[in-house]
C-alpha cells in the first residue's frame, strides 16, 4: 500500500519546520550566520559581480546544508542509541568532517573572490 501523496504546502511546511529544528539550539549556526552576514557586507562593500555573488551564496548555502545534515544525524543517533556506540560516534565524526570540508571550501571561495576584489581596490590589477 502506498502512502497518501503530500501536498506541496505540506512539503514546504515540513521543510521550514525542519529548518527551525536544525537551527534551534545549535551554537554552530550562530557562527555560520555571523559569517554569512559578514560575507554579504563584504560583497556589497567590494561590489562583487553577479557571478562572484552567486559563488559566495552557493558556498554559504553549502556550509549551512552540511550543518543541517550533521544536526539531523546527531538527532537520529540520539534516537537510535542512548548508550555509547563507537560506530555511531564515527558516523557523527564523519558528518562533522563534512561540515569542515564545506567550511574550508567556502573559505577558499571567499579568499579568492575577496582577495581579487581587494586587489582591484588596491590597484594591484584590473
Amino acid at each position: 500500500m502506498t502512502p497518501p501523496r503530500r501536498t506541496w504546502y505540506a512539503k514546504f511546511r515540513d521543510a521550514f519546520r525542519g529548518l527551525a529544528f536544525g537551527i534551534r539550539g545549535q551554537s554552530s549556526f550562530v557562527v555560520h550566520t555571523a559569517a554569512a552576514i559578514a560575507v554579504a557586507i563584504f560583497a556589497v562593500a567590494l561590489q562583487v559581480s553577479l557571478v562572484e555573488a552567486s559563488l559566495l551564496a552557493l558556498a554559504v548555502a553549502g556550509v549551512m546544508a552540511a550543518e543541517l545534515f550533521n544536526t539531523a544525524l546527531e538527532r537520529l543517533a540520539d534516537a537510535v542509541d542512548t548508550e555509547h556506540n563507537p560506530t555511531i560516534g564515527e558516523a557523527l565524526d564523519i558528518a562533522s568532517a563534512a561540515v569542515l570540508v564545506a567550511a574550508l571550501g567556502a573559505a577558499t571561495v571567499g579568499t579568492i573572490v575577496f582577495g581579487y576584489r581587494l586587489g582591484i581596490a588596491a590597484g594591484w590589477w584590473e
